[in-house]
């Protein structure tokens, strides 16, 4: 289903006095036809504002993009939950032998142990099975990074909890259409992330497995990093190729992060179709002794 936003200008006055004025400001809305009075109502929602005398809306567009979640605005779910019937959402990458995930890194094999063939002779007649070895970095496809990745005394992922990883409330962070690349906290200040799967959505994932991925790619700021790890999400995930500015060696989304005990889940991808908010976010590792990364499956249910 098609969403869409509408932006405009906007002069307020207060009845207790003092004026506030903006600019190509953004709200999302119910319909293409939303009118200007309900445009204005939920811009006056979005803020919080109080007491408001007159709102006069200049220059009003309304055009098709995802919801980014504004506040009393459509996609503004609170604390709903998803119902156990919710669909289903893929969010991981379809692991493949040779693929790229990051640039430099191998790309898995998938090699026989025990061929169809072979086995015929260990079993009754008819019955056959294929054993093969998967031989790859942790860092491939969809992945989790525990503290034990960046951290050499930090949690494995054997001690990564399931109250970190499964079935938790998501909030997502839409920074697809802007300008810039770096997520900083001003993005986030306006979600409540407490406890919750934070995932950004950047819209880089369009770009896996080519050259472009790793160009221009999106990341979380220092800034954005410590604003989260004071604000106790239960997880961080991004569609993008690193957590990280890949220029940046200090990593300092990583070191924040899995610092404060914030798994991080890299090269999600899917992200457009979850709203906002309402969504639940899962994305369980295997419990791997004294390993820091490897690759998950993704999903999320929506709400219904």
């Amino acid at each position: 289903m098609t969403e869409y936003r509408a932006s405009f200008d906007a002069a307020v006055t207060f009845s207790n006095g003092g004026d506030l004025a903006v600019h190509g400001f953004r709200v999302d809305v119910p319909s293409a036809d939303m009118d200007e009075a309900g445009i204005a109502a939920l811009f006056v929602a979005s803020l919080g504002l109080l007491m408001t005398d007159t709102v006069e809306l200049r220059n009003v567009m309304i055009f098709a993009e995802p919801h980014k979640g504004t506040r009393g605005g459509p996609a503004d779910r609170g604390e709903s939950a998803p119902g156990p019937g919710g669909q289903l959402v893929e969010l991981s990458h379809v692991i493949r032998p040779g693929m790229v995930t990051y640039p430099g890194l191998p790309g898995p094999a998938i090699t026989p142990y025990l061929t169809r063939e072979a086995s015929r002779g260990r079993y009754a007649r008819g019955t056959e099975f294929a054993i093969d070895q998967l031989t790859m970095v942790g860092n491939t496809g969809t992945y989790l990074d525990a503290p034990y990745h960046r951290f050499a005394g930090g949690p494995d992922l054997a001690a990564i909890p399931l109250a970190r990883t499964a079935d938790l409330p998501a909030v997502v962070i839409r920074v697809t259409g802007t300008r810039q690349l770096e997520i900083s906290a001003g993005a986030l200040a306006a979600a409540d992330v407490r406890g919750k799967a934070v995932l950004l959505h950047a819209g880089d994932d369009a770009r896996f497995g080519t050259p472009e991925y790793a160009a221009d790619a999106h990341f979380l700021t220092r800034d954005g990093a410590a604003w989260l790890a004071g604000h106790d999400p239960a997880l961080v995930g991004i569609d993008a190729v690193n957590i990280d500015d890949i220029a940046d060696g200090e990593r300092p989304a990583h070191t924040l992060l899995l610092a404060a005990g914030i798994p991080v889940v890299e090269h999600l991808t899917g992200l457009e179709q979850l709203p906002p908010t309402g969504a639940s976010f899962t994305a369980v590792p295997l419990r791997i002794q004294g390993l820091g990364t490897v690759p998950v499956r993704a999903f999320a249910r929506l709400p219904i």
